[in-house]
């Protein structure tokens, strides 16, 4: 029999928002799961993983390590290490699994399944990580649209609640036209993020072609994560960039002004480290920014000279570099905490007497002098050699020659001109022209016919 109807208020039911991911909550007790697949050196492999979850946040409270070289289809790991990490999970009481291997969506959402927890693969974790250091308002737009882009491949899954269809009145859910209205949300996101990065990096063209009417050449630091660049450029260019003995601590580039010898400067940039399988994701996002590497007329590589798979590094860097385009810029090479190691600081040079790698230490400022006299030379190997003869109204004129370059010989003509043979940069020169307002003609000399003996100073 029905119940009378009363006019009293129902109170309204509180139901829970629909979420994008329809997963266990997450924690902070990780476990971490190594395979050796016979590729890498296991160890290490996972001794970089353990840096990378630290780095995030995470604390690490278990490992799960074995062989294998066929990734089970269903869950990567197979049904018997599957058990094996339930078991661990609930020893350790952990509430997040990472997995140092990349993971398709069915595979996540399956160990999500089996766990019942958070899992993370590769890919993930190096995102995450990205979106707790992004700073400056570039740097969120680039890891937001990597995000995205990470998004979109697994919305099938993420949106699984929804896709059941349930028969009788009241049960039928939004099924595919939810998944494909989010789909379009994304799309529509992707877009104006990439519109707004077109924007940014317009003005960082702008920047550059600054940069070039100045003559300023441009230096750009590159490395693995954790090598040490945001420390030595501070130490070079007298900066405040963050810097911290964790992977990523730096992702937005900075740019300094640098003075270097024979009254050269230069601009030097510090950019976002690299690492082994970096997401395609976070490089086709952070292009704008790393367009500085490859617009660069040099490449400080910083290497962390403390790490045993110091080599190994440097390969993965310049595998990024090639991919980017930026294999054709010339090096230069710098071996850093040299301290850890009880080395000294020196310069190598190779056979035609061209300094090709330099080893300092950022943290004690050993060497420092040294990587500038490298990057002086380095940048100015393109040296003007020739006489100018100037009015006795260009005194100005002639103390920038004697500040610019090395005047080798001074004279003065009977009509009370003076005539200097210089040796200076080519870009020092072609500067004089351009904004100093200099007229007179500059007559090359071969390096023969320059004058032996002291400098005129």
């Amino acid at each position: 029999m029905p119940k009378p109807r009363t006019n009293e208020p129902t109170a309204p039911v509180e139901t829970a928002p629909a979420q994008l991911f329809e997963r266990p909550g997450g924690g902070e007790r990780a476990l971490l799961v190594q395979i050796d697949d016979g590729f890498l050196d296991a160890d290490e492999a996972l001794r970089e993983f353990e840096a990378l979850a630290v780095s995030a946040g995470a604390d690490v409270c278990g490992y799960q390590t074995g062989r294998g070289r066929r990734p089970d289809a269903k869950t990567y790991l197979g049904p018997g290490k599957v058990a094996e990490l339930q078991a661990l999970k609930s020893a350790e009481q952990a509430d997040l699994v990472l997995i140092n291997h990349p993971l398709s969506p069915v595979q996540e959402r399956n160990l999500e399944r089996e766990l019942q927890c958070r899992v993370l693969d590769r890919t993930g974790l190096i995102l995450d990580i990205f979106a707790q250091r992004a700073r400056s308002h570039e740097g969120k737009l680039q890891v937001e649209l990597a995000q995205l882009r990470h998004i979109a491949s697994r919305l099938v899954r993420g949106w699984s609640h929804l896709e059941r269809q349930k028969g009788g009145i009241g049960l039928r859910g939004p099924g595919e036209t939810q998944l494909e209205m989010d789909r379009r949300m994304l799309g529509v996101r992707i877009k104006q993020l990439e519109r707004r990065l077109g924007r940014v990096r317009q003005q960082r063209d702008q920047g550059r072609q600054a940069r070039r009417r100045k003559d300023l050449p441009a230096v750009s630091m590159v490395g693995y994560t954790n090598a040490g660049k945001s420390t030595l450029f501070n130490r070079v260019a007298g900066s405040q960039v963050y810097s911290a003995d964790q992977l990523f601590a730096t992702l937005d580039t900075t740019m300094r002004r640098i003075e270097l010898s024979g009254g050269e400067a230069a601009v030097i940039a510090d950019t976002v480290g690299f690492i082994r399988d970096l997401p395609p994701q976070l490089v086709a996002a952070f292009r704008s920014t790393l367009e500085e590497v490859v617009e660069a007329q040099l490449l400080v590589h910083v290497i962390d000279a403390s790490d045993p798979l110091r080599e190994d590094n440097a390969r993965e860097v310049n595998s990024v570099l090639d991919a980017l385009g930026a294999d054709a810029v010339p090096q230069l090479l710098v071996y850093n905490k040299i301290d850890l190691r009880g080395l000294a600081p020196r310069i190598e040079r190779d056979d035609a007497g061209v300094a090709r790698a330099v080893w300092l230490s950022a943290a004690t400022n050993e060497g420092l002098d040294l990587l500038r006299e490298a990057i002086a030379e380095r940048v100015a190997v393109e040296q003007a050699k020739g006489v100018i003869e100037l009015s006795p109204a260009e005194g100005r004129l002639r103390a920038k020659f004697y500040a610019l370059g090395d005047v080798l010989e001074e004279e003065y003509t009977e009509a009370g001109h003076v005539r200097l043979t210089v040796e200076m940069p080519q870009r020092a020169l072609n500067r004089l022209y351009r904004h100093e307002g200099l007229e007179a003609e500059w007559v090359p000399l071969s390096s023969s016919a320059l004058p032996a003996g002291r400098v005129a100073h």
